[in-house]
């Protein structure tokens, strides 16, 4: 390899940021309101035929996220839906969430919606 090619690559290196692979700073908002509002609701969570907590529910899929995150796999919060917000990864059978007064209804669109909802939500502080 050519010194210059060799400087040339190693000037692009510098220039690249130190995780390229780490989640948007977006993603990992709207990961961790996603998480909350699980974990804060008073809903239950059916994971291969046995339904867990809310707060169960949330360290379970933090703990799928933070595993993914270490792979790389995890580019948007679309990503942690499908990758661990959706199935078992052990069985594939399809996570569900139920809510009190509500029928279950499987855990991705649950968590869509809660996305569709943490979106719409104003930003930051109103100005008066």
């Amino acid at each position: 390899m050519s010194l210059v090619l060799a400087a040339s690559l190693v000037s692009l290196a510098a220039l690249m940021p130190v995780s390229a692979s780490a989640p948007p700073p977006s993603a990992t908002v709207e990961v961790e309101g996603l998480l909350a509002t699980l974990g804060a609701s008073d809903c239950r969570f059916n994971r291969n035929g046995t339904w867990y907590s809310a707060g169960e529910a949330q360290a379970h899929l933090r703990n799928k996220y933070e595993h993914l995150v270490r792979k790389k796999l995890i580019h948007g919060t679309e990503d942690f839906i499908s990758g661990a917000g959706e199935k078992s990864s052990f069985s594939g059978q399809p996570y569900q969430v139920q809510c009190p007064g509500e029928p279950a209804e499987p855990s991705a669109q649950w968590l869509r919606k809660r996305l569709e909802d943490l979106r719409r939500a104003p930003k930051g502080p109103k100005a008066t």
